[in-house]
């Protein structure tokens, strides 16, 4: 038997014991049907425990982008389980449990890993984040091999010239290839910023079109258009499901709580020189090669942009306002990203690399060159004064939150984040940014804290602001009393909610009220509070524990009273 005789036998092999375990074996083993996971909810008084619940079917749109994702062979390349490894639990989150894929069939569960596991990807970026993704991977991930997927999108249209309306405003020229995409009798108006080469993305249908550029984004006289499709809306919705089944495990996921205030290496054209080829790689793509925030990548952004480093304005410090961001602060903000917006965690990058690329923004890129013969550097010329010291929060209590929701009405927070904190403030409408762009308040109620998912975290925003936004500091107008109290209020306003859809969980009021006992310690899966309404508490397991069970080896089970 020659060596292609057996590479023959061994392919056929496997290729039907991959068929038997991935499609014919989850149909068999009554794990396969099981939906008990346990996830990470917030509580009425903020804070983040474990709990056993069920795992949720797909909706119809997430339903008809997993068939997507199935047809165009997203799963020859990407596995969907996270193995109780280290290193594994460290990159990726929580590891899988098989409650997960109870509606999942076939499984996705994939071997070799050609690009980056997505069991945990749901929320980790923004729906722009994926749309430039899927239009061209090497956009945001310059080493990727992944191919575009251009025809899961609706266009390209253009050139397209651009012309002046009547009311001096610079908008499309009208023609019947556009009929799909704008109303040209519309009152309402769908602000365009093109990126440098002229690409933009349309993210909503039906309104005037007027292109858009304050800080001269784009100075063609031609832009190409792209929009959504019902299967690229429903892949999108696939992959945010991916993981969420989890609950918020993310906001109790190491990087995510990473503190830094006087983190700092000394200048050094070395490291500048290093940063500038990390910056090349990693961030280039939405940044852009002069880190003026209008990289390819951002003509998806229309809302949240890069940040444009040459206008030395950063949101999120510990400085005192007014003050330009230490490394610490850049160093936290890259290594937890920035939830909610294209800007994803990047905990995975060695520290080295963090730092090198904050040189090349400090020195290189946060400069004024309006005037090329003398350019302004920011952090040369105003260096950062000293961070703001916070102290320990105080604890959890119903009295806090409530002072909190008192404060909320006198700090006059609801005109623009609304009464229920949703971003539906009276003055919602009229804000925009120092930079031009229409800004829409925060929906609080998601969870999905920029800042971070701590209250200290938003303690910090409390105090500092957050610079080139209409959200001021409180510092000087709200005691520190106060400001933890409104922290408090502010991050329980997702309490017991779905992190993707916003939903209320189904809950009974015995486990609300067990749950929000500051006593119950729920910091690990492993130590999940098991719900009193359950059927049959004590047979739940987490991680590897159901095979373990199976197998005659003895587990501990962690029950209700557990604390």
């Amino acid at each position: 038997m020659n060596v292609r005789t057996v590479a023959l036998i061994a392919g056929v092999f496997f290729f039907f014991l991959a068929a038997f375990t991935q499609g014919i074996l989850p149909m068999v083993e009554p794990q396969s049907r099981y939906t008990k996971i346990t996830k990470v909810i917030r509580t009425d008084l903020g804070e983040l425990k474990w709990m056993e619940s069920d795992a949720t079917d797909y909706s119809p749109l997430q339903a008809l982008g997993r068939r997507v994702y199935t047809r165009d062979g997203c799963w020859y390349c990407h596995s969907q389980y996270v193995r109780p490894v280290t290193g594994e639990t460290r990159r990726w989150g929580p590891v899988t449990q098989a409650g997960e894929y109870a509606f999942d069939l076939p499984h996705m569960f994939s071997t070799r890993r050609i690009g980056p596991d997505l069991a945990r990807v749901g929320l980790k970026y923004s729906d722009a984040w994926h749309r430039a993704h899927f239009w061209d991977p090497r956009m945001v991930v310059p080493d990727s091999i992944m191919p575009r997927y251009v025809d899961l999108f609706d266009g390209p249209y253009g050139p397209i010239p651009i012309v002046e309306d009547a009311q001096g405003e610079q908008t499309l020229q009208q023609s019947q290839e556009l009929e799909g995409l704008f109303d040209f009798t519309s009152k309402e108006k769908i602000l365009l910023t093109p990126n440098e080469e002229g690409l933009v993305f349309v993210k909503d249908r039906g309104k005037y079109p007027v292109i858009f550029t304050p800080n001269d984004e784009f100075t063609g006289d031609a832009v190409t258009l792209v929009a959504d499709t019902e299967e690229l809306k429903g892949l999108i919705a696939y992959l945010q499901k991916l993981g969420t089944n989890r609950g918020k495990w993310m906001d109790r996921f190491a990087p995510q709580r990473l503190e830094a205030s006087m983190v700092s290496i000394p200048r050094s054209e070395e490291w500048i020189a290093y940063g500038k080829n990390v910056y090349e790689r990693r961030c280039e793509g939405c940044h852009g090669v002069k880190g003026d925030g209008n990289g390819p990548a951002a003509a998806f952004m229309p809302v949240d942009r890069p940040r444009n480093f040459t206008l030395g304005v950063f949101k999120f410090r510990l400085t005192p306002t007014g003050s330009m961001p230490n490394d610490g602060d850049l160093l936290r903000t890259i290594t937890r990203g920035l939830r909610g917006t294209a800007m994803p965690t990047w905990h995975n990058l060695p520290e080295k690399d963090r730092l090198g690329v904050i040189q090349y923004i400090k020195y290189v890129l946060a400069a004024d060159r309006s005037d090329p013969d003398n350019p302004y550097f920011y952090f040369v010329e105003e260096p950062p004064e000293p961070p703001l010291h916070i102290g320990q929060p105080p604890p959890p209590s119903e009295a806090i939150v409530a002072r909190g929701k008192e404060v909320w009405q006198e700090s006059k927070c609801w005109e623009c984040h609304g009464d229920t904190g949703k971003g539906d403030g009276e003055k919602a409408d009229e804000l925009e940014d120092d930079f031009g762009f229409p800004m829409l308040p925060a929906d609080l109620t998601t969870g999905q804290f920029k800042s971070g998912p701590g209250v200290a975290d938003i303690f910090r925003t409390m105090s500092t602001g957050l610079s080139g936004t209409p959200m001021p500091s409180f510092e000087d107008t709200v005691s520190e009393e106060d400001r933890w109290a409104l922290s408090y209020f502010v991050i329980a306003l997702s309490a017991f909610k779905d992190p993707l859809t916003g939903e209320p969980l189904q809950i009974t009021p015995e486990d609300r009220a067990a749950l929000n006992d500051p006593g119950l310690k729920a910091d690990e899966s492993h130590y999940a509070y098991k719900g009193k309404s359950r059927e049959d508490p004590d047979t739940f397991y987490a991680g590897g524990a159901a095979w373990a069970d199976k197998h005659g080896i003895e587990v501990k089970t962690i029950n209700s009273e557990t604390k």
